[in-house]
C-alpha cells in the first residue's frame, strides 16, 4: 500500500476527527459541572490525552496498553469457566 501524505490523511479524516474532539470536549464540560471527585478512570483518560499530545510514535498501541489489564493466566478459574 503506498504511503499517504499528511494532507491526504487529513483530507480523509478531518471531519470525523473534529467530531470526536468535540465529543470529548463536551464530555469534559459535563464532568467539570458534575459534583464529586475524579476517579481512576478519569486519570486514565487524562493520561491517554497526554499520550495523544506527545511526540512519540505508536500512540494507538500505548493508549490500548494504558486501558488494558495485565493478562491473568487464571482467568478461567476466576470466572468459573471450564476449559
Amino acid at each position: 500500500m503506498p504511503h499517504r501524505t499528511v494532507s491526504e490523511v487529513i483530507d480523509r479524516e478531518y471531519l470525523e476527527l473534529r467530531a470526536k474532539v468535540l465529543e470529548i470536549a463536551a464530555s469534559f464540560d459535563r464532568m467539570e459541572r458534575a459534583e464529586g471527585q475524579r476517579d481512576e478512570r478519569m486519570l486514565k483518560i487524562e493520561a491517554g490525552l497526554q499520550i495523544l499530545s506527545d511526540s512519540a510514535q505508536d500512540k494507538a498501541k500505548r493508549v490500548q496498553e494504558l486501558f488494558s489489564i495485565d493478562y491473568d493466566s487464571q482467568w478461567r478459574e476466576r470466572f468459573g469457566i471450564n476449559k
